[in-house]
C-alpha cells in the first residue's frame, strides 16, 4: 500500500505536550493545570473559535528559533512513527515575533527542524506559510513576500482562520503575488462557513487545494467544479467533528465524496490539539464508515497527486 501522506498539519497544534511543558519550564512560564488539559481540546468544542484557544499555550512557548526548530524536528519524528512518508507542516511566521524573532528567522528555524527530521527519518517534508483571515491584507501580503524570499524551503501559501467571521477576498493581493511567482496555494474553507466560502477560495483566491471543505457537500454544482478541476480536499475527520464542522464522525462526508470521485485526502490538522494521528483518523473511518485499505489507498494516491513541492 502507498505510504501515508499528511497534507494538512499545523505545527503549533502538533507540538508534543511534554515538549510544551519543558519549554514552559525553560522560559519561566507557570502552568496552572496539567499540560494536556491546556493543549488538548475536548471531543466536542462546539466551534472552531473555542478549538483554537487550545493553541494559545503552544504559541506562547514557540517564540524562539530553538523552540520552533525542536517542534519541527519532533513533528517529522512523529510522522515517521505514524507511517507518514510525506508530511506538510504549515504555520504563521507572523505569530512568532513576541520576543523579537522576525518572520524570516521563524521560517529558517522551522525549515532547519524539518531538515533535521528528514535526515533522521527519511520522511519527505514540505513547508507552507499561513496568512490569517483576521489580519489585514497588508499583513497577508507580507507573509506571501516572506514565502517568496524563502522559495528554496517554502512550498506553498495558505489562508487559515474562521471563514464564518472573516472573508477571504481581502487577502487576494497576497494570493495574486503567490500565483505570479508560481507558488501553489491552499485555503481553509467550507469548515466554519458553507459552500460559498469554497467558491471564494477557488474563484477569488485560486486555491488548488481546500483545507477541510466538508461543507462542499451542500452544493452539487460546487462538487462538480471540484471534481472537474481535480481540486484536492484536505479533510481532517477528528477535528471536523470536534469543531462542529460536521455533526459527528459518522456524518463526515469524506466517504461519500471519495466514492463520488472527488480528490479526498485525510490529514490530522492539529495532532496535539485533537490528540490524533493518521492511524487514529483512519481507525475512526474504519469504525464509523467501514473504510478498508482500498479507501486508504485511494486517499493516499490523491494526496500524492496533490502534494506541494517536497524536500
Amino acid at each position: 500500500m502507498t505510504g501515508r501522506y499528511d497534507l494538512h498539519c499545523h505545527l503549533d497544534g502538533s507540538v508534543r505536550p511534554d515538549t510544551i511543558a519543558a519549554l514552559a519550564r525553560e522560559q519561566g512560564i507557570t502552568l496552572d493545570r496539567p499540560v494536556t488539559e491546556l493543549v488538548t481540546a475536548p471531543a466536542d468544542c462546539g466551534s472552531l473559535t473555542r478549538y483554537l484557544t487550545y493553541i494559545d499555550l503552544p504559541l506562547q512557548v514557540l517564540q524562539t528559533p530553538g523552540a520552533l526548530r525542536r517542534a519541527a524536528r519532533e513533528l517529522v519524528e512523529d510522522w515517521s512513527a505514524d507511517g507518514v512518508v510525506h508530511g506538510e507542516a504549515r504555520f504563521a511566521p507572523q505569530l512568532h515575533g513576541r520576543q523579537g524573532m522576525t518572520p524570516d528567522e521563524a521560517v529558517a528555524a522551522v525549515a532547519a527542524g524539518l531538515a533535521e527530521g528528514r535526515a533522521a527519518t527519511g520522511v519527505r517534508t514540505a513547508l507552507l506559510l499561513c496568512c490569517l483571515r483576521h489580519q489585514t491584507p497588508d499583513e497577508s501580503l507580507a507573509v506571501a513576500e516572506t514565502a517568496l524570499r524563502h522559495r528554496d524551503v517554502v512550498a506553498g501559501l495558505d489562508l487559515a482562520g474562521d471563514e464564518r467571521l472573516y472573508p477571504g477576498a481581502p487577502h487576494r493581493p497576497a494570493f495574486d503575488l503567490a500565483h505570479q511567482a508560481g507558488l501553489p496555494c491552499t485555503v481553509h474553507a467550507g469548515e466554519a462557513a458553507g459552500a460559498e466560502s469554497v467558491w471564494e477560495a477557488i474563484d477569488v483566491l485560486g486555491a488548488r487545494r481546500i483545507g477541510h471543505g466538508v461543507r462542499s457537500a451542500e452544493d452539487g454544482a460546487l462538487l462538480e467544479r471540484l471534481r472537474r478541476d481535480a481540486i484536492t480536499l484536505e479533510m481532517c475527520p477528528v477535528s471536523n467533528a470536534q469543531t462542529g464542522a460536521v455533526a459527528g464522525l459518522a456524518a463526515h462526508p469524506a466517504t461519500r465524496l471519495l466514492k463520488d470521485g472527488l480528490a479526498v485526502t485525510i490529514g490530522t490538522d492539529a495532532r496535539t490539539t485533537s490528540a490524533t494521528t493518521l492511524e487514529r483518523e483512519f481507525a475512526a473511518l474504519r469504525e464509523t464508515a467501514g473504510w478498508t485499505e482500498e479507501q486508504e489507498r485511494q486517499v493516499s494516491e490523491h494526496a500524492a497527486a496533490g502534494a506541494f513541492t517536497s524536500s
